[in-house]
């Protein structure tokens, strides 16, 4: 008897429910800006938070149902970046803000270093997954955002309120900073590593 060949694995559609979910942030995430250009700080509160909680559904459903595509690795991190510095630039601009330039510059910057270094590894054929202390900067900074946001449309401002917003925009900062520096280290490492290899097959 003939011996048959499995057939090939189907790589997933990049039409499904993640791709969408995350399509739909981009959009939420201009009306952020929109909304705090326009001094809505409330209702832009409330749409940042919808926004970003769909990170989160995005990826589980990508994981539980085989949908992770090469679209969705690439969209998923350009729409947290468009939300985090775009509202983080929004701010900046804002009456009140406690958001300071230097500190819009700081994420976009991180944000930018780590797309190119992400673009160097995989073109590489190497991984370059988010870590740990990146989902925590990605919540910290989220958590900055709505707090900076509740913080301008309160009338009179709480000093509680105040000194919250003001630690958690320092712990988001700092997050932000130790979280690139481990990202360079990785890639460092990477490249050590290859050398190294490289070394070796030559002897």
């Amino acid at each position: 008897m003939g011996s048959t060949n499995p057939a090939p694995a189907t790589a997933p559609s990049p039409w499904n429910v993640p791709n969408a979910l995350s399509a739909i942030r981009l959009v939420l995430a201009i009306l952020v800006c929109a909304m705090i250009e326009l001094g809505m700080m409330v209702p832009a509160a409330v749409v940042f938070v919808v926004a970003a909680s769909t990170d989160w559904v995005d990826g589980w459903w990508a994981r539980k149902y085989n949908q992770v595509t090469k679209l969705g690795r690439i969209l998923d991190p350009f729409v947290d970046k468009v939300i985090i510095c775009g509202a983080m630039i929004a701010l900046v601009g804002a009456k009140g803000s406690p958001i300071a330039p230097w500190m819009a510059t700081v994420v976009v910057a991180r944000e930018l270093l780590v797309t190119s270094l992400r673009g160097m590894i995989e073109g590489q054929g190497g991984d370059f997954s988010a870590k740990q202390l990146g989902k925590w900067k990605m919540v910290a900074q989220c958590a900055a955002v709505v707090a900076s946001l509740w913080l301008i449309s309160s009338d009179p401002r709480p000093d509680w309120l105040s000194w919250t917003t003001w630690a958690i925009l320092w712990i988001a900062i700092l997050l932000t900073v130790v979280s690139a520096i481990e990202y360079v280290m990785l890639v460092v490492r990477a490249n050590s590593a290859a050398r190294s290899s490289s070394t070796a097959s030559v002897k």
